[in-house]
């Protein structure tokens, strides 16, 4: 079932940038490491949140705010090859699990909700479908799409996934490039990757939207340029095993991922409820439906 929310929410919370993360280190079963932030009040209700492609665990704190009001904890790990964790190189997206069990495990959550942006959509479905036991809910938002789900898939992601494919090493390189400008731009510089009107976009959240990109290159480019990779192709998932309710909000002005993949994704997910922002684009699909999306009840 679809629904329009043309209205922006008058409840949202006032936004600002956390002094500073609560960061951890997990191990994987087998010696990887995990890096993890968590914001919001340590007692909360455990919400696990999967960054873009590219990320890191510093995004979660666009939903600080939120996850306050709503008494959530957000759990933000860093993927394998992002930010402070150990690469995978031999990772797909059936593995996501893998990387989210130690984290819960790390800080004694029995059982979590995900809440995915962008690229970490398949990587929270992949969680849920495998890991159904310790998942109470999923939330997609401006969540990236199977590739087979429609033909308009933006020009810029096929070329980033085709160079992913064919010269890694290239791709690595342009992020390493991207990575050293960014460092010396405005926060306007990335945020003009993920919304239509980058001066439009609030300066605190500009300003982790930088940080969360900085930090994604911080020690690998690994991640990003396998995630580019798998984004091109069949992830593997079995869509039947996701029993938990699943939630999709997405802008029907996101250039990114355009509307019509997450209707069809809807369409085939048995829990799914699409949730429609009229006029947001990706990353203020994001800012919009964040204070929602944490308030599910568990």
């Amino acid at each position: 079932m679809a629904t329009t929310d043309s209205a922006r929410p008058d409840s949202t919370p006032e936004r600002r940038v956390p002094a500073r993360e609560a960061s951890s280190v997990a191990r994987s079963a087998d010696g990887r490491r995990i890096a993890y932030a968590t914001y919001g009040p340590p007692g909360g209700d455990p919400v696990v949140f999967f960054h873009g492609t590219p990320g890191s665990r510093r995004l979660g704190a666009l939903l600080e705010p939120a996850a306050r009001a709503n008494d959530v904890r957000v759990i933000a790990p860093d993927r394998p090859g992002y930010g402070r964790s150990s690469p995978q190189p031999d990772r797909t997206v059936g593995d996501a699990a893998a990387s989210v069990r130690p984290v819960l495990d790390d800080l004694g959550v029995e059982r979590a909700a995900l809440v995915a942006f962008s690229g970490g959509a398949p990587y929270a479905l992949s969680t849920a479908a495998s890991l159904s036991d310790r998942v109470t809910g999923v939330d997609l938002v401006a969540g990236a799409t199977p590739p087979s789900f429609g033909d308009d898939t933006p020009a810029v992601q096929r070329l980033l996934s085709g160079l992913a494919a064919a010269t890694p090493s290239v791709l690595g390189a342009l992020f390493r490039g991207q990575a050293w400008v960014a460092s010396r731009a405005d926060p306007s510089f990335v945020v003009a990757q993920y919304a239509e009107d980058a001066d439009a976009v609030p300066e605190d959240a500009a300003t982790v939207v930088k940080e969360d990109f900085l930090a994604a290159f911080e020690r690998h480019r690994n991640g990003a340029v396998i995630e580019f990779r798998d984004a091109g192709t069949d992830w593997g998932i079995d869509l039947d095993a996701v029993d938990a309710p699943v939630r999709l909000w997405h802008g029907t002005d996101d250039a990114n991922v355009p509307v019509a993949g997450a209707e069809r994704l809807a369409e085939t997910l048995p829990t799914a409820d699409l949730r429609v922002l009229d006029g947001a684009d990706h990353l203020g699909t994001l800012l919009r439906a964040a204070p929602e999306a944490l308030s599910r009840p568990r």
